[in-house]
């Protein structure tokens, strides 16, 4: 493994709390802005690995969309700073019917919830003799519809991690898009680093340059050639502490998927085998670092499958892990 590499792993890995603990799920969501959450027993995976009890997780964190459109679980606390870079998009396009009408139908979606109605299913019903039925499907998608506009203004919330209700929250941001920015990619290089500015976009959904201004004070500055500059933590690598042997990944963890060139967690063979054509990302085992392997839960029963051979050992120990994070999630998810 070449010496940039092995940095990139060691910080990386140090940052992200995989070759650490961090044992309170709502610090490590805060420290990782937010949990990647298309199915929320990654949520659970993830806190695991890295040390954090499940111990009423799924009222402590709050499932809703961030950036890239993607459900994440977050500290309710965090919320008017994590919403803040794209609290004014607004996709009334999508559903084929005026803005004005649509921000009136986003007003009576708010009035219904007051008066107790919180599920799309009840949503559906009552508009379904006011507009066509394609509109109401987009409306009330499963994928979000009306609700992923107003989860991003900081008005409505999953009612918790496990359900498909809605609740009314008051998270509405308080920065401008400039001041939360600054913060949030100063937090994302000091945790996810090194990455670049090309990363920070593609995590936080900004547009191509977006980030090419910020101002890197205080971070370190390394660089795999002169065209590639990489910001990170200005902890001296030598102080980090060792790449683990074995890890468990999450599915969507951050390790793999909030970079835009995934290599060095992620080898190139394995890339299909780890990201689906449906844009799934399965949890995966890392031997020093790199991605190996995939593992699973099935009927409470592991299940670890290795892309090449490996010492006993190592699927013997990758197995137990893979049974202790069945028994620690069990029930739990």
């Amino acid at each position: 493994m070449e010496k940039f590499t092995e940095e990139t792993i060691r910080r990386r890995m140090h940052g992200l709390y995989l070759s650490r603990k961090c044992d309170d799920i709502v610090d490590l969501s805060n420290e990782l802005l937010g949990l990647h959450c298309w199915f929320h027993r990654n949520v659970a995976f993830s806190a695991v690995i890295r040390g954090a009890g499940l111990a009423g997780w799924k009222e402590r964190l709050i499932k809703t969309w961030l950036y890239r459109g993607t459900l994440h679980g977050v500290d309710y606390s965090e919320l008017p700073l994590l919403l803040a870079l794209h609290a004014d998009a607004v996709p009334w396009a999508w559903f084929g019917i005026p803005d004005e009408q649509a921000d009136e139908v986003a007003e009576e979606v708010i009035a219904l919830m007051n008066d107790g109605v919180y599920s799309r299913a009840e949503m559906r019903k009552i508009f379904a003799d006011r507009f066509e039925r394609e509109t109401v499907e987009r409306l009330f998608s499963p994928w979000g519809g009306i609700f992923v506009y107003l989860a991003r203004q900081g008005r409505v919330s999953f009612r918790n991690m496990t359900s498909r209700d809605f609740d009314l929250i008051n998270a509405e941001p308080t920065l401008t898009r400039a001041e939360a920015l600054d913060i949030l990619l100063r937090r994302f290089f000091e945790v996810y680093g090194p990455a670049t500015t090309a990363d920070a976009e593609w995590f936080f959904g900004l547009k191509k340059g977006e980030a090419s201004g910020f101002e890197p004070r205080g971070l370190r500055i390394i660089g795999s050639n002169e065209r590639s500059v990489y910001y990170c933590s200005n902890v001296d690598v030598d102080d980090l502490p060792d790449i683990p042997h074995i890890t468990l990944l999450s599915g969507f963890d951050p390790y793999i998927v909030s970079y835009t060139d995934r290599g060095a967690a992620l080898p190139d063979e394995y890339r299909k085998a780890v990201i689906l054509k449906s844009g799934i990302c399965l949890p995966t085992i890392a031997i020093d670092g790199q991605v190996a392997g995939l593992w699973n839960i099935k009927k409470n029963e592991p299940i670890v499958e290795f892309f090449t051979p490996q010492p006993k050992r190592i699927e013997r120990a990758a197995l137990d892990m893979v049974a202790e994070m069945a028994f620690k999630t069990h029930g739990q998810i």
